[in-house]
This record gives C-alpha cells, structure tokens and sequence, in this order.
C-alpha cells in the first residue's frame, strides 16, 4: 500500500507520527501569539507585524513539503523553527541582538549551517535525478553547498546595508573601536596610513558621545557576520561531503538534509 505523505495526513496521525515536532511547534505558535497580543494593548505595530511575520515563516516548511515533494528531517525542521523564533521573536522583539552578546553572531553561523544544507539539498537532488545526467563528485557538491551558503549571506549583507542606508536602519551592528587607520588624515595626500590609537571618547558637533570609544559604522559587523557563515558553510559542506561519499551510511548527516520523496526521486549513485 502506498505510504501517505505525513503533511496530508490527519491531525492525529501527524502527532503520533512526530509527536516532538508538533508539541514544539505548537508551543512556538502560542507562544508567538501571546507576544503578539501584548504588543497589540501595547499598540506597537511594528512588533504586531514581526509576530505575524514569524507566523508565516513558521508555515514554510510545511508548504515546502507539501508542494515541492520534498521530506524535510524533523532536526532540520526543529532549528529552521527555533531558528525563527530566536531571529525574530527574541532578537528583534525582545532585544537580544543588544542585550545578549554573541547573539547576532551565534545566528549568522547557524544561517551559514542551514543555507549549506538546503544549497547541498538542490545540487544533491539534482545529482541524483535520472533525467539530469550528472554525475558530480562528493567534492563538487559540497563546494557547490558551500558557495551557495556564502552567496545567501553576501546578499544578506546586501539587503542590511540597503535598508540602512535607504530608511536608516542600523541592521549592520555599529560597534566600538579603540584604534583607526587611515589615508584621509594625511595631510601631503600621499596615499600613506595614519594610525591613531589610544581612542577613549568621539565627539560630534562638539558634544562627546560617551562610548568610550570610536563608533564604526557596521564594517567590523558585516566581515564577523560573513566570517562566521563562512564558519557554519565550512561545517557542513565537510559533513555533506562524507555524506554523498558514504551514501546510505551513518546517521547524523540526514537529519540535516532535505530529500526528494522516494516517488520523486532518481537512482540512488
């Protein structure tokens, strides 16, 4: 008899099928929800739209499933919620990209991890689709994983640097440094570097900031962002590459990469 997909089955059927998944996502939902609600009687809309955003997010791993014949691990899914609700609901919301150093961080090294597996998930479908006729090595796909990763978070940079430039935002983390150097202070204009260090305070039109420091403009964000997605790409095109070259063994790589449903796919290679 032919296996139901586990997104068409009943409600109860998908409990007893993934009873994990669906006590976290449905304790994420109400708790989105609550959040919600208290920026509603506080009458911030911006938070109301950030709380209705995740709950849309929170839908695409099903739709993807449902529409695109593919079988997403329960791990992958679990992070890609989790993921969701820290970026969104904790970060943005609740403040934690200021309040708890290393968060913006520890979240542009999972994305670098994630984009790997989904940019690792396309080539490897593509592989292994009979009406392709690709026969790429374990090394191929993996480095093809890899510049996926880094190419989402280069865009990513891209859209923070738009949107602070353009409805000034500050997405691309300012930060404090004690020391700069550059060509614009030399005064014979003779292209050499002017280092000055020792920076205790910045003053502007005269009225000092108080940061104890000089204020870079997102630079020292944007290159940590980029190096620790590089990071988390590095970690798992390594895993993805024993994965194809091992394919069928070991337990800890498929719980990170998404599959075409058997029907779907081509012969295993």
């Amino acid at each position: 008899m032919k296996k139901r997909r586990y997104h068409t089955l009943p409600l109860r059927e998908q409990i007893r099928q993934k009873p994990k998944l669906f006590v976290v996502y449905l304790l994420l939902r109400l708790s989105v929800v609550g959040v919600m609600v208290a920026q509603i009687f506080n009458r911030d809309w911006h938070n109301v739209a950030l709380c209705l955003l995740t709950l849309f997010l929170f839908t695409l791993p099903s739709f993807i499933e449902r529409n695109w014949h593919i079988e997403i691990p329960s791990t992958l899914e679990l992070i890609i919620l989790f993921f969701i609700y820290a970026a969104e609901i904790l970060g943005e919301i609740r403040a934690f990209y200021v309040s708890v150093p290393g968060w913006d961080t520890a979240l542009h090294t999972m994305t670098g991890f994630l984009s790997a597996a989904v940019g690792f998930s396309l080539v490897d479908i593509i592989n292994r689709n009979e009406n392709t006729k690709l026969n790429l090595s374990p090394l191929y796909v993996s480095i093809a994983a890899f510049c996926f990763s880094m190419a989402i978070g280069v865009i990513w940079e891209f859209f923070e640097f738009f949107m602070d430039m353009t409805f000034g935002l500050d997405m691309q983390k300012d930060c404090i440094v004690h020391e700069i150097h550059t060509v614009l202070l030399d005064p014979t204009n003779s292209n050499k570097v002017v280092s000055l260090t020792g920076i205790t305070e910045t003053s502007v039109n005269g009225i000092d900031l108080g940061l104890g420091g000089y204020l870079d403009i997102g630079l020292i964000d944007t290159m940590k962002d980029l190096f620790v997605t590089f990071i988390g790409a590095t970690v798992f095109s390594f895993i993805g590459f024993f994965y194809v070259k091992n394919r069928g063994k070991g337990r800890f790589a498929k719980r990170f990469i998404p599959t075409l449903r058997s029907s779907e796919k081509g012969p295993e290679r």
